[in-house]
């Protein structure tokens, strides 16, 4: 047998339990890892500030940050790991969420686009098209029109189904 893993009688640190892996580096065993993260763990524990509000945690079944930094690393059972994994994936995508909107609102407050001439007739291109727009090809251009002839920053991205023909919408808004 090669490295066993066992543990003193009466103790349950390494056999019995769901023992996390982690990635390693150098001469560094997943012994030692867990050890510094137990004890690191040990340091904080119940220390930890809450991040989300306690309504968010209560609509969304979220641990709390203190139980889902504990049960990330040592959970007693998959349910434990899966419900600390949910509350720590929700507050990075929320997170992420939140600092992508304040980014765009800082950009629409602060930043002022180009705007274009109003005398410009979105439906002279519109006729010159060998084929008829769908309602909402229609309303796509009405409101890229609108943006266009406002001094706001403009961010969009024009998408379709293949077979669409957005190139062909694209090549003749030259203007």
């Amino acid at each position: 047998m090669i490295s066993p893993v066992f543990d003193k009688e009466g103790l349950k640190n390494n056999t019995g339990k769901i023992i996390p892996i982690y990635p390693l580096t150098y001469a560094i065993s997943q012994n030692q890892i867990r050890k510094v993260i137990e004890n690191g763990l040990s340091l904080v524990k119940d220390k930890l500030d809450e991040t989300m509000p306690e309504y968010i945690l209560n609509e969304y079944k979220l641990l709390d940050i203190n139980s889902a930094s504990n049960k990330i690393h040592f959970p007693e059972n998959f349910e434990e790991f899966e419900k600390a994994r949910t509350r720590l994936a929700f507050e990075e995508l929320l997170t992420m969420q939140i600092l992508l909107l304040n980014l765009k609102n800082k950009c629409m407050e602060k930043e002022t686009g180009i705007e274009f001439s109003k005398s410009v007739k979105m439906s002279d291109v519109i006729n010159k098209l060998p084929f008829k727009l769908t309602g909402a090809q229609l309303r796509a251009i009405e409101e890229i029109d609108r943006d266009m002839e406002s001094d706001r920053v403009m961010n969009r991205l024009l998408q379709g189904d293949v077979g669409s023909r957005k190139d062909c919408c694209c090549n003749n808004f030259s203007i």
